[in-house]
């Protein structure tokens, strides 16, 4: 497979102006993938976007470059990244183009897209696409151009899927939930769900205007939402982020529910219902070992994939699994929709909540979470491997040996800054501190 120019392990994304992300690339990216798509026998595009101020200039030209390769738009507007992915399966379009940089400012922006089956483009599309970027633009003949039109009911049709997938037997009557929309995409879709289904809805973070998405709400930014539980004194909160496809909760005490605990409600309820079918979850190295450990002795297998929903995702299929997720509050489970989903995942966590009729600080207290330490150090030399010395190697081996079962080393280079990662988790907070800055100073004695 070839080295990518553009695409990132999430589409491409930069800074607005900057990099990629202006008019006169994103006009020539809506071509290319045009009329790389129209060779697969694509005649139409969705395009959806969060939002950013961004995104109605990202929108105009990616329709331009589109429609100049004969390639038909539908514009869903503003619209969560799992709605995109939905709705592309749903409308049976051949695509979809997400404008979006999920829980990044509103400076950024980002673009990536869905196959007809609302899951990530094959890798073979995305290098020829790249590949056709570097052709000159052309334009196919005035009877031959795409159309653009603007699909109106797509927030109802997605209201309508949400709802579909909680439990008709249960209902929200009697509920007050907070949700935080982070401003951002989910703004006009998650508070009417959550109130359709007939739960009491005290909205934040939905008004956006174009500058304020993920600017201290949403997932990312978990004060507003606790304090919003706590003073309307509310069974839960829901903390989405930009795009929608990830969640965090509040219980009605004010504790953060993370993406490893909703992971963890999920998937013993599905155990429970016989909705596992035999499979396992996937987490990533991220995942805290309490976790693995209390779905162990529920008898459910557990496998690590790198960090980012991407790679959940391959090894779900790889195993033929159904759910995974992160602790960042990206979660996924395929028998209900092919991409992380903020809102989905909030719904299943409910319906456990229901159908065991407990509160979501019990639900959540299943299992505990180790204390883990993490320590960047940054090293100079970004040709240099720290983390094969001898020095870090004996470091990590020590604390291993003596963390044994109930600890876990995880060393790591960032993928955007040259820093090491040294995470130390086990059931001792002073052992996790301990080990991980005996490790860093190793990490520092070899980079310095």
């Amino acid at each position: 497979m070839g080295a990518r120019k553009y695409f990132g392990t999430d589409g491409i994304r930069g800074k607005v102006g900057e990099s990629a992300i202006n008019p006169e690339f994103v006009i020539k990216l809506g071509w290319a993938a045009g009329k790389v798509l129209a060779g697969h026998g694509t005649n139409k595009v969705l395009i959806g976007k969060d939002t950013r101020i961004s995104g109605y200039m990202l929108e105009s030209a990616l329709e331009a470059g589109l429609s100049a390769a004969g390639i038909n738009s539908g514009l869903l507007g503003p619209m969560p990244t799992p709605a995109i992915a939905y709705l592309t399966k749903t409308f049976r379009s051949e695509a979809g183009i997400v404008i979006s940089a999920s829980h990044n400012p509103y400076y950024d922006n980002g673009i990536k897209f869905f196959s007809s089956d609302g899951f990530k483009l094959d890798d073979d599309i995305e290098i020829a696409i790249e590949e056709m970027m570097d052709k000159p633009m052309t334009c196919v003949a005035s009877n031959k151009l795409g159309k653009a039109t603007r699909i109106n009911d797509a927030a109802g049709r997605y209201i309508e899927y949400c709802k579909g997938t909680f439990p008709s037997e249960l209902s929200l009557q009697g509920l007050k939930v907070v949700v935080d929309c982070a401003h951002g995409a989910t703004y006009h879709i998650a508070p009417n769900v959550l109130s359709e289904l007939g739960a009491e809805v005290i909205e934040l973070g939905t008004k956006p205007n174009g500058l304020n998405i993920n600017e201290g709400v949403g997932a990312t930014s978990m004060r507003s939402t606790v304090e919003a539980v706590l003073e309307h004194k509310a069974d839960l909160g829901f903390a989405l982020d930009g795009d929608g496809d990830r969640i965090m909760m509040v219980d009605h005490l004010g504790n953060v529910i993370d993406g490893d605990q909703v992971l963890f409600i999920i998937a013993r309820d599905a155990l429970k219902g016989g909705r596992l079918n035999g499979g396992g979850v996937v987490g990533t190295l991220m995942s805290n070992l309490g976790l693995e450990i209390a779905l162990n002795k529920l008898g459910v297998p557990f496998e690590r994939s790198k960090v980012g929903d991407r790679y959940v995702m391959e090894l779900l299929q790889q195993k033929n699994w159904t759910i995974g997720g992160e602790n960042s509050g990206h979660v996924l489970n395929l028998n209900l929709a092919s991409t992380g989903d903020g809102i989905i995942a909030g719904l299943q966590v409910i319906s456990a909540m229901l159908r065991a009729n407990m509160t979501l600080h019990d639900l959540a207290s299943g299992f505990e979470k180790f204390p883990q330490t993490l320590v960047n150090v940054r090293f100079e030399n970004a040709d240099s491997d720290p983390l094969n010395s001898d020095e870090v190697l004996t470091a990590r081996a020590e604390a291993e040996s003596s963390l044994g079962k109930q600890g876990r080393v995880l060393l790591r280079k960032s993928g955007t800054e040259p820093l090491i990662r040294v995470m130390v988790e086990s059931d001792d907070e002073l052992a996790s501190t301990t080990w991980a800055e005996k490790i860093a100073d190793a990490v520092r004695n070899v980079s310095s």
